[in-house]
């Protein structure tokens, strides 16, 4: 294969990605706390052997979250907590601490507060937050404080990244934080709400038409250059 068809080859790459990153977020509409991802694109620009030569390419090098906050719906959930304004919850996973901005929690056998997965749920000294289990009436004000029955029982962890290049996400609704996590100050912790996906379904769909529609058009360049080749190939055979 000549150079024009790796320079195709490196954007039908990079265009893939791009793909993935659309249906996955399509596939995750619905999830609460899901936060749009796309894929960041990087020119690569390298000097060829002759005078003033150079050629472009492209490569997909990382990934970006989109932080606009999602829709909060009210649920009347006891345990549903969702984040208004910036800021994350601290949950405990087998693998560390991680932050979420999905907020659909129970309890346990042990009565401490856990995501549908598993994960506990931390509070501000990075403690789980248990409820004993003959607590009548549970409350969570918007600070973040949680009461049983009218007493305070403990500060629910939340948290913002102050640098936001040091943040991962690791799956759908899980970020790791390679850094030290700050109080978030001005978040407002809602009660009997979850914030939904920021998944735009229809801005989706049209970007993964547009997408396709670019890796079509560079299939066909990739197939054009193929046949350029191969009728090279053929008229030197030819004439020989």
């Amino acid at each position: 294969m000549d150079l024009a068809g790796y320079v195709a080859l490196t954007r039908q790459s990079g265009l893939l990605k791009e793909m993935q990153s659309v249906a996955n977020n399509i596939a995750n509409v619905s999830t609460t706390g899901f936060r749009r991802e796309g894929v960041l694109f990087a020119e690569i620009v390298r000097a060829l052997p002759v005078e003033g030569g150079s050629v472009a390419m492209t490569e997909a090098r990382g990934r970006w979250t989109d932080g606009v906050q999602g829709v909060l719906v009210r649920t009347d959930g006891v345990l549903d907590l969702a984040i208004e304004g910036e800021g994350f919850f601290r949950v405990l996973t087998p693998a560390g601490e991680r932050l979420t901005r999905a907020g659909t929690f129970s309890r346990n056998g042990e009565g401490d507060i856990v995501t549908p997965d598993g994960h506990l749920l931390l509070d501000e000294g990075g403690g789980p937050v248990n409820i004993p289990f003959e607590a009548q009436a549970i409350a969570v004000a918007a600070d973040g404080t949680l009461s049983v029955d009218g007493q305070p029982l403990a500060q629910i962890g939340v948290v913002t990244a102050e640098d936001a290049t040091k943040l991962f996400r690791e799956t759908g609704v899980l970020f790791r934080y390679e850094g030290d996590p700050v109080p978030a100050e001005s978040a407002v912790v809602a009660q009997g709400f979850l914030e939904q996906s920021n998944v735009d379904a229809v801005s989706e769909m049209a970007r993964m038409i547009a997408v396709q529609r670019a890796y079509e058009y560079g299939q066909k360049l990739v197939e054009q250059e193929d046949e350029r080749i191969r009728l090279v190939v053929r008229t030197i055979g030819v004439r020989v």
